[in-house]
């Protein structure tokens, strides 16, 4: 049940932090492995299909620690997704909280 659960709410996680400002792959991975195990590998991926959708951009930065890193930013259409996925997310949780409470019946 975690691996599924990770794979429904990892868009959501990316959108959400990256409406708080722009970030770096490493640094997604950081952020969310705070809250779940995943890699890079998982990432990139997810990366490049909000990419190709039009919910995200990037661009490249000069590092002085290494490499040019790649930035990633939220775009107005990416702010949409991630309010309506958030919207989605809490009244799916309120309803499963009710459930496991015992209040699914209750109005």
């Amino acid at each position: 049940m975690q691996s599924q659960l990770k794979r429904g709410t990892l868009e959501l996680c990316v959108l959400t932090i990256l409406c708080r400002g722009d970030r770096y792959g490493y640094e997604l991975v950081n952020i969310i492995s705070n809250c779940m195990h995943i890699t890079e590998g998982t990432i990139y991926p997810l990366m490049k299909r909000l990419k190709d959708s039009g919910s995200i951009d990037s661009y490249i930065v000069e590092s002085q620690e290494g490499p040019p890193r790649k930035y990633y930013s939220i775009t107005d259409d990416g702010r949409t997704i991630q309010q309506e996925q958030e919207n989605e997310w809490r009244s799916f949780s309120e309803s499963i909280n009710k459930l496991i409470n015992g209040e699914e019946g209750m109005s």
